[in-house]
């Protein structure tokens, strides 16, 4: 099934691209394992992925000592700060830093354990409360600017999350918004080649938004 639905989602991938002018290359998909065993990602691994997608951190940990295949790793969920060493190292991306205490604690691990972190920073655009996020463009350019300057980090761009809803109109304001304000950060000198944006049922739009890397569980392990 989830070799099926792997070639299945490439190829919607492939052709949402296309029909926007963009390389389908330039777009990697991110398999959303949270809550699933070993042997369900070792399938996934044996369809041809080989980005997955956590949302705790000693699952994480737990499955990437374990796991034996040569994967990446990315961390998508809200992460607190006695639970960054369990990550940094760990993750090839972490897609959810969301506060400049936590950019800290990151990078104090990194520097500690004298490893270059990647990190993403996830601004809030949906404006619902439920979703995690920075919420102000100042605090943003705060932390970028201190990814920017400590060595320990490597800042590679933005996340965001979408709402919840069927509006479709919605859904791309809030990732045009993210891409829009990737463009300026770029402008004013910062590194941003990732935009982390789209899951299951909107990746069509963050698309054709410019989203470099999906976020995609259901439609390749069914629902949990």
């Amino acid at each position: 099934m989830i070799a099926e639905n792997t070639k299945r989602l490439m190829d919607s991938i492939r052709e949402a691209a296309v029909k926007c002018g963009r390389n389908a290359e330039e777009i990697k998909l991110v398999a959303v394992s949270k809550t699933f065993g070993i042997d369900v990602i070792r399938e996934a691994f044996d369809a041809g992925l080989r980005d997955f997608g956590e949302n705790k951190a000693q699952e994480l940990r737990d499955k990437a000592s374990s796991i034996g295949y040569p994967v990446n790793w990315h961390y998508i969920g809200g992460l607190q700060s006695n639970k960054v060493k369990y990550v940094v190292g760990v993750a090839s991306l972490i897609h959810s830093v969301d506060s400049m205490k936590l950019a800290q604690e990151i990078a104090a691990r990194a520097e500690r354990t004298g490893v270059v972190q990647p990190v993403l920073l996830e601004y809030k655009t949906s404006g619902e409360d439920t979703k995690g996020g920075i919420e102000s463009k100042e605090e943003l350019y705060q932390i970028a600017e201190f990814c920017r300057d400590y060595k320990s980090l490597l800042l590679r761009g933005l996340m965001t999350m979408a709402p919840f809803v069927d509006d479709e109109a919605v859904i791309r304001k809030s990732f045009s918004a993210l891409r829009q304000i990737r463009e300026e950060m770029i402008n004013a000198g910062f590194a941003m080649a990732e935009l982390s944006m789209g899951m299951t049922g909107d990746y069509e739009i963050a698309i054709e938004e410019g989203a470099t890397i999906l976020r995609i569980g259901t439609a390749i392990f069914g629902s949990r």
